[in-house]
């Protein structure tokens, strides 16, 4: 027996490396984003930067978690093999959660998520024990509530102050420096450095130094009792250290910036992702503890061993600073999550990680109106002031950067502060929810969700705050199911779990690599964009634009045949798939129509002057294409689905060859296009003009049958819609042929 629960203690560590690679790739966003996304230094320095802040973290901290001792449950009122199934089912759902979280390049908070794993887990057996009749203790003896309901309180506060003060100091810092800011530093520069480096001071003192190995409780005493003394002489001298650069030629943002990356990534790793330690170190504790009591029945040596206080060796820390670090550096999970920030602050239009959503159109509906109420009643001096201020034509940013340094150095600032003051007040603020939301603030406040985005962006931080909010409650009920499985299937059950967690993460992990290879295939899209040669711009983008078309050709192609042949043979599976796929392909189809119009503002002018009006000619015959299958599948699914009358067998004979012959026709097209013969596409016109014929006369044929009574009139109407839609096709592509061709060739 005692062999089995050492094997269970070395699966918690082994699940704890895995927690750690994917909690530093969810937390990576918060101390990443404003360094890479204002491309204040190169990518790899932004990594050794927050890299060194990580190990210095991890090493450095005290590394115990004690809420995974005894901050949620009471201990000492839970055996031995009880907590071991808890602590499992803690970090079985933990891996798989947050990993789930990441491969869908969403944000969420590791704290929140262990906080609620282990109220689920330890509740279940809370009930367990409750219901065996086992002493007359109550839920408050098994489990400590107010810790999780303090959590939650914290997500709202944060959520709502941070989006606040982000939007409300970005528009202000703005105002004073605009977004051409290089002209306006003089003695500005100074004061704005001093104040962002102290701010972190700050947050450095409460938030990541105070939880350090080398702090004593004299040295925390010294610190709360000088705080202002210190941080006023923090104020004093890099007001003075700042400037001083400043007149030197280094960019003050920039040093702002790194600063603020690594004090942030220290914090993160010495309070946070060394989290993930602490449910693995307590289930040592807990298997040392009962072996020296002499090992006897697990099932009724009780853990009140839990209650005090662990230091962690330093052999664990440092190896724990090291996973960490190589999974910043190596993680594509983390530059996804990264990524997702980004996309939803950047400055500049472009292509959308989310879409539309009913909320977010309401909400920015009602946010244009309280606009405009306020610009009418706003002086017209004071309105064309403001606007000089916000006028952002000529921003002042890095190659290639999101948005600026000034936004990215509020950004940091504004996080440090509410997560310090957050820490002095006891408060459980959620750094992963600050940070995020102080981010989106900052770009409300730029102007940066203009009227054309505003709606996926919306939509996109709506998706982010909704998953925190399941991430507690899918945590909970995971955990406490996870548990009951464990406690009733036993040491069998358990194994089983522990394997099919680490399966379900390596088989997270192979999806994700062949999605992420899938997105990594549009690398003409970001070529097209780095590209400084205009007729390297334009060859570029031709081909891309001819690949795209054969694409969706393509899928027009799949779903028309699947269409046809679903109705002729009565696959309502058929039909159901491409019935929802389409669904999915109208999002797919604006994506690419948004990434290409983009593209067409690379191209110099002469040449857009030429190829626009083909080039949206082009993209308008595809989105007919789609809307002709579309109309010729939902009538098709609906009739089979239902058990209609099928089509007559006379019908599906004389249909099926010119189906042949109009897929055909598709088939040549996309060919032709991949080679870049546009020419021989006037080879195929003749072609679908017969088809055009063809099916113009087999309506022809079909009505005399209905005027005849010869046929169902449900299942006439529905075959007469396919020769419609059919003959609509053979007509569309026709045009697509010659507004592709005159679009490639002129």
């Amino acid at each position: 027996m005692e062999w089995i629960y050492l094997c269970f203690v070395i699966f918690l560590f082994a699940l704890a490396v895995s927690d750690l690679w994917v909690g530093v790739s969810n937390d990576a966003v918060n101390f990443l984003n404003s360094a890479v996304g204002a491309k204040a230094a190169k990518f790899r320095t932004a990594i050794i930067v927050a890299a060194l802040g990580v190990f210095c973290g991890a090493t450095m901290s005290n590394g115990m978690m004690d809420i995974a001792r005894h901050g949620i449950f009471q201990p000492e009122h839970f055996a031995f093999s009880e907590l071991m199934y808890i602590f499992l089912a803690v970090m079985v759902t933990d891996i798989i959660l947050l990993d789930a979280f990441n491969s869908l390049g969403m944000p969420t908070s590791t704290t929140v998520s262990m906080v609620f794993e282990l109220l689920g887990a330890s509740f279940a057996f809370a009930l367990l024990k409750m219901n065996s009749g086992e002493g007359a203790l109550g839920f408050s003896d098994y489990l400590n509530t107010s810790k999780a309901l303090s959590v939650i309180v914290g997500i709202f506060v944060s959520v709502a102050i941070a989006f606040t003060v982000g939007t409300v100091v970005q528009w202000l810092t703005r105002m004073v420096f605009t977004f051409k800011y290089s002209s306006r530093l003089k003695w500005k520069i100074g004061i704005f450095g001093g104040f962002a480096v102290t701010c972190i001071v700050y947050f450095m003192l409460l938030k990541g130094i105070k939880t350090m190995s080398f702090m004593n409780a004299d040295i925390k005493h010294w610190i709360a009792d000088n705080t202002l003394i210190i941080l006023g002489s923090c104020m004093v001298f890099f007001t003075v250290l700042m400037q001083i650069l400043h007149a030197c030629k280094v960019n003050v943002f920039k040093v702002v910036v790194l600063i603020g990356t690594f004090a942030l990534a220290t914090a993160f790793a010495g309070n946070d992702l060394v989290n993930f330690i602490g449910v693995p170190l307590a289930g040592m504790e807990s298997y040392l503890d009962w072996k020296a009591a002499g090992a006897g029945d697990p099932s009724a040596h009780m853990m009140g061993v839990l209650n005090g206080e662990a230091r962690t060796p330093f052999i664990f820390l440092f190896a724990a600073g090291v996973i960490m670090v190589v999974s910043l550096a190596t993680s594509k999970k983390a530059h996804n999550v990264t990524k997702t920030e980004i996309n939803l602050a950047k400055q500049d239009e472009g292509e959308e990680m989310f879409g539309s959503s009913r909320v977010a159109r309401s909400m920015v509906r009602w946010a244009n109106s309280t606009a405009n109420f306020l610009v009418k009643h706003t002086p017209e001096s004071v309105r064309s002031w403001i606007d000089r201020r916000f006028d952002n034509t000529e921003i002042e940013k890095e190659e290639g950067a999101s948005y600026d340094l000034v936004r990215a150095s509020v950004n940091l600032v504004i996080s440090s502060l509410l997560i310090a003051l957050g820490t002095s007040l006891k408060l459980p603020l959620s750094t992963t929810y600050v940070t995020f939301m102080v981010a989106m603030g900052t770009s409300l406040a730029d102007r940066a969700w203009s009227r054309e985005s505003a709606v996926y962006r919306v939509t996109g931080v709506l998706s982010v705050i909704g998953g925190w909010f399941m991430t507690a409650g899918i945590a909970f009920v995971a955990a406490f199911v996870i548990a009951m499985i464990m406690h009733f299937g036993g040491i069998v059950a358990a194994v089983i779990i522990v394997l099919v967690g680490l399966g379900v993460m390596i088989h997270s992990n192979i999806r994700y690599k062949m999605k992420n290879d899938e997105e990594n295939g549009d690398k003409a899209f970001r070529a097209i964009l780095n590209s400084e040669d205009k007729e390297m711009t334009w060859r570029l983008l031709s081909r891309y634009v001819s690949t795209n078309e054969s694409k969706v050709l393509s899928d027009i192609a799949f779903h028309y045949e699947n269409i046809t042949e679903g109705l002729m043979n009565e696959n309502v599976k058929m039909l159901r798939k491409s019935f929802y796929d389409l669904r999915d392909d109208k999002e797919k189809l604006k994506n690419i129509r948004r990434k290409e119009t983009i593209c067409m503002r690379r191209i110099d002018q002469e040449t857009a002057m030429a190829k626009n009006a083909w080039f949206f000619a082009s993209f308008n015959e595809l989105e007919q294409l789609y809307y002709t299958i579309r109309r010729m599948c939902e009538p098709a699914y609906e009739h089979v689905d239902n058990n209609f009358t099928p089509l007559p067998e006379k019908y599906i004979l004389d249909f099926r060859p010119q189906r042949d012959a109009l897929e055909d026709c598709i088939a040549d097209f996309r060919e032709l296009s991949a080679t870049g013969d546009f020419e021989a596409l006037r080879n195929l016109e003749p072609k679908l003009r017969r088809l055009q014929t063809v099916f113009s006369d087999m309506r022809k044929e079909l009505m005399d049958d209905i005027q005849a009574k010869q046929v169902n009139i449900n299942t006439a109407y529905l075959y007469l819609n396919v020769l419609q839609e059919s003959e609509s096709m053979a007509i569309t592509l026709s045009r697509l042929i010659r507004s592709s061709r005159k679009f490639q060739l002129g």
